[in-house]
């Protein structure tokens, strides 16, 4: 048997990029003296997120856009070392800017995704990915998602399909815009995150790692939630609205192959029943 000591983090970042990597070098040292081989840091932890996502709303000039080959995920990959590390920030690509996220290690990029689900105004900011694809790693075959992307059971289940062991949401999930309630424990935004990280675990039969941003930043207050779901849809571990580290063991391979052996939701699809072209579902 071979196990996988993984954590996934909720931290607060801000525009500071210089402040955003002290923190996550001491994660990252806290992660590798604690044995961790996998760790996800939150969306935009590399230059903080958006202050807001109202159209009405006075932004500034957003966070740093950084080239995927240029130094700063290059200082990332050094501070990875011989773990795996997935990191969410702003990625400039000619005169482009996405909101993506990154997965290193010492040898380099991993992995690279551009967020495709853009919730509210955040396409004011940033342009739209157009793809999911799995990718290997030192730690198994991973898939990656930003936030608003695991609310369509269509990004998880294209990264299933694609072989990804370990499914990876990196976010900056705020609590509810509206009714917004005191303790972040009860506010209904937290439930849909709880909820699609657990769903997208279960449907998929993946191990599941959600990284998610907390505190405050400008009208948004994030609701934390770092977890780590196994492939039956059960949270084995998480920090609840606070700061910190969700941490779990297990046998990645051996927990796909318990949970898909008498029902394997990839193996029991019937494809050729779902139509999911425009106009094929009438009323």
């Amino acid at each position: 048997m071979t196990t996988l000591r993984m954590a996934a983090a909720a931290a607060e970042f801000g525009r500071d990029l210089e402040e955003d990597f002290q923190i996550a070098e001491r994660l990252i040292k806290e992660a590798r003296a604690d044995g961790i081989r996998l760790l996800a840091l939150p969306e935009a932890c590399l230059g903080g997120y958006l202050l807001s996502l109202d159209d009405s709303a006075e932004l500034d000039e957003g966070p740093p856009a950084l080239p995927l080959d240029g130094p700063e995920i290059r200082r990332l990959a050094a501070l990875a070392e011989e773990m795996t590390v997935v990191a969410g920030y702003c990625e400039a690509a000619n005169d482009t800017r996405y909101n993506s996220v990154v997965c290193v290690s010492g040898d380099g990029v991993l992995g690279n995704h551009r967020k495709v689900h853009q919730p509210l105004s955040e396409d004011a900011s940033y342009s739209s990915g157009d793809r999911f694809r799995a990718f290997d790693t030192p730690v198994g075959r991973i898939g990656m998602m930003i936030c608003y992307d695991k609310a369509f059971p269509e990004s998880a289940r294209a990264l299933a399909l694609d072989g990804a062991q370990i499914g990876v949401c990196v976010s900056a999930w705020p609590g509810a815009r509206t009714n917004a309630t005191a303790n972040l424990e009860n506010d209904r935004w937290k439930r849909r995150f709880d909820l699609f990280d657990r769903a997208r675990a279960l449907e998929n039969q993946i191990v599941w790692l959600s990284a998610n941003q907390t505190g405050r930043f400008g009208s948004l207050r994030f609701v934390g939630s770092a977890k780590v779901v196994d492939a039956g849809g059960e949270i084995l571990a998480d920090t609840g609205v606070a700061a910190g580290v969700a941490i779990a063991e297990l046998d990645v391979v051996q927990a796909l192959e318990t949970a898909r052996r008498s029902m394997g939701h990839l193996r029991d699809r019937r494809p050729e029943t779902y139509d999911l072209s425009p106009g094929a579902v009438t009323a």
